[in-house]
C-alpha cells in the first residue's frame, strides 16, 4: 500500500500536472527570495522553458501577501519573470511607517535589474500596491522633494530615498486613487463622538433608510445627501488628523512619555457609498475604452457592473472589519490625507500615499485598468489623466472585479458572461509589454 506521504506527494504531483496543462509557458517552482529586514521576501517566477522576455515584472503591497498573487503566475505564464514580493509591514497595518515601503521596492527593483537578460522592470501596482508602486517611482524619479515637503502629513527621509534606481514601466491593476483616500471615503461621518462611535447623526447615517439605504439590495441616495456626505466625511478625516498630528506633537515634546508612537483607533470605516449603491461613482466621465469578454474593444462611456453590498451596516458597526486599528504613525502616513469633500475635493498630495499625487511626476510608459465589477473605474481615469506619462493608456476590463477574475454576481445581475476577464486583462498587459520591450 501506498504510505500517506507517497499519496500526498503523488496528489501534489497531479495537480501541480493539470494545474500547468495547456499553457504555453508555466511557472512550477518559484524560487524563495530574502529581502532585509527579515520580513521582506520575495518569490521568484521564471518560465519553465526558459524563453523570457527581456522583461521582467515587480509586484508589492503596501501590506498584502503578493508572493502567490494572481499576476505572479498569469505573467509567467505568458514568459515573463515575474518577483512578488511582500514588504517589512507584512500582514500588519499597525507597523505600517509608508514612506519605508521605498526601501523595500528599492531591493525588488535592484534584484531583478540584475538578472541575466532583463532589460526593463515593470511595477505592477495592484490595489493598495497602486499607492506603493507610484510612490516608489515619483521619488526616484524626482527625489526628495517629492517626498519631504512641508504640505505632507508623514515625510520621507531624505537620505533612505537617495538614489533610487528608476524603473522603466508601470502597470496599475485596479489601483488605488490613495490608500488615504480609500480610508477617507470608507469614514462613516455620522460618527459625532470618536469616544462614541455608535452615538450617531440619522441625517448623516448612510444605513438608514430615510436617506435612502436599502438593506436587501441596492441602494440609492439623492445627489443633496452624497454631496453633504462626502463633505461630512471630510470634516471627520480632518479632525482625526488634527487629534494624531497633536498626539505626535506631545510624543515628540516628550509631554507623552509612552515612547515614539502610540495606538490609534478610528471605528466606522466601512460607509463608502460607492459600496452601497451602484450610483455613487459609477462611471467613466467620457467614453473610454472597454475590454469586452469576447476579446474585442469598444469606446463607450463605462458603468461599473458591480454588486452593491449592504451587509456593510453591519461590518461597519463591528470592531471585527469596521474598525481601524492604527497607531499614530501608520495613521498618519498611510491612511490620513486632507480634503473638504471626499469625491471631488481631495488635497491629493498632502499624503505620501498617494497614486493621484505620484503619476503627476511619473514620466516612465504607463498602463491603466480598471476592472468592470469594482468601484475603481472613475479612479483609474484620474489616474490616467494626471500621468505625466507621454506613452500611457486606460482600459476598463468588462466584468473583472478588483481580485482580478470574473465577477459571478455581476453575471447573474446583468445575464452577461464574463468568463474571460483574466485572460483578457493579461493578454492585454503581455502585449503591452511586449510592444514596448520585445524579444530580442
Amino acid at each position: 500500500m501506498f504510505s500517506i506521504h507517497k499519496l500526498l506527494a503523488l496528489a501534489l504531483a497531479l495537480a501541480a500536472s493539470f494545474a500547468l496543462g495547456g499553457t504555453a509557458y508555466a511557472q512550477s517552482h518559484p524560487e524563495y527570495i530574502q529581502f532585509s529586514p527579515s520580513a521582506t521576501k520575495g518569490a521568484l517566477y521564471k518560465p519553465d522553458n526558459g524563453t523570457n522576455s527581456p522583461v521582467a515584472f515587480l509586484a508589492i503591497h503596501r501590506t498584502s501577501n503578493f508572493m502567490s498573487m494572481i499576476a505572479t503566475k498569469e505573467l509567467a505564464q505568458r514568459g515573463f519573470m515575474v518577483l512578488g514580493m511582500n514588504p517589512r509591514s507584512d500582514n500588519n497595518e499597525a507597523a505600517v511607517n509608508f514612506e519605508d515601503i521605498a526601501l523595500d521596492i528599492k531591493q525588488g527593483v535592484e534584484f531583478l535589474k540584475k538578472q541575466p537578460g532583463i532589460k526593463a522592470v515593470i511595477l505592477i501596482g495592484h490595489s493598495g500596491g497602486g499607492p506603493s508602486t507610484s510612490y516608489y517611482q515619483a521619488v526616484a524619479e524626482k527625489g526628495a522633494s517629492y517626498c519631504d515637503g512641508p504640505n505632507k502629513l508623514s515625510k520621507c527621509s531624505a537620505e533612505d530615498v537617495k538614489d533610487l534606481p528608476k524603473a522603466d514601466g508601470v502597470v496599475f491593476l485596479d489601483a488605488h486613487p490613495g490608500n488615504t483616500i480609500n480610508t477617507l471615503r470608507g469614514l462613516n461621518p455620522a460618527v459625532t463622538d470618536e469616544s462614541k462611535p455608535d452615538d450617531l447623526d440619522p441625517a448623516l447615517d448612510p444605513f438608514n433608510p430615510a436617506n435612502g439605504f436599502n438593506p436587501k439590495g441596492d441602494s440609492h441616495y439623492s445627489a443633496e445627501f452624497v454631496e453633504r456626505y462626502s463633505k461630512a466625511q471630510s470634516v471627520r478625516m480632518n479632525k482625526l488628523i488634527d487629534k494624531a498630528l497633536q498626539m505626535e506633537a506631545d510624543l515628540k515634546s516628550g509631554k507623552d512619555r509612552r515612547g515614539d508612537d502610540e495606538p490609534f483607533i478610528a471605528y466606522r470605516d466601512r460607509a463608502r457609498l460607492s459600496d452601497i449603491s451602484t450610483d455613487v461613482w459609477c462611471c467613466t466621465q467620457r467614453p473610454e475604452k472597454l475590454l469586452k469578454n469576447d476579446g474585442s474593444i469598444s469606446t463607450e462611456v463605462i458603468r461599473s457592473v458591480r454588486v452593491s453590498t449592504p451587509k456593510n451596516a453591519k461590518v461597519d458597526a463591528s470592531l471585527n472589519g469596521g474598525a481601524l486599528f492604527l497607531t499614530v504613525k501608520s495613521f498618519l502616513s498611510a491612511n490620513a490625507i486632507r480634503s473638504k469633500d471626499a469625491l471631488n475635493d481631495i488635497d491629493i498630495c498632502s499624503s505620501n500615499n498617494s497614486t493621484l499625487c505620484a503619476v503627476q511626476s511619473i514620466t516612465i510608459p504607463t498602463l491603466v485598468m480598471s476592472m468592470g465589477g469594482h468601484y475603481f473605474v472613475r479612479d483609474g481615469e484620474t489616474i490616467f489623466d494626471l500621468s505625466a506619462s507621454k506613452d500611457k493608456d486606460f482600459i476598463v476590463v468588462e466584468g473583472a472585479v478588483h481580485g482580478m477574475t470574473p465577477c459571478k454576481p455581476c453575471s447573474e445581475q446583468t445575464g452577461v458572461s464574463y468568463d474571460n476577464a483574466t485572460k483578457n486583462l493579461y493578454d492585454y498587459v503581455a502585449a503591452w509589454a511586449n510592444k514596448r520591450w520585445p524579444k530580442g
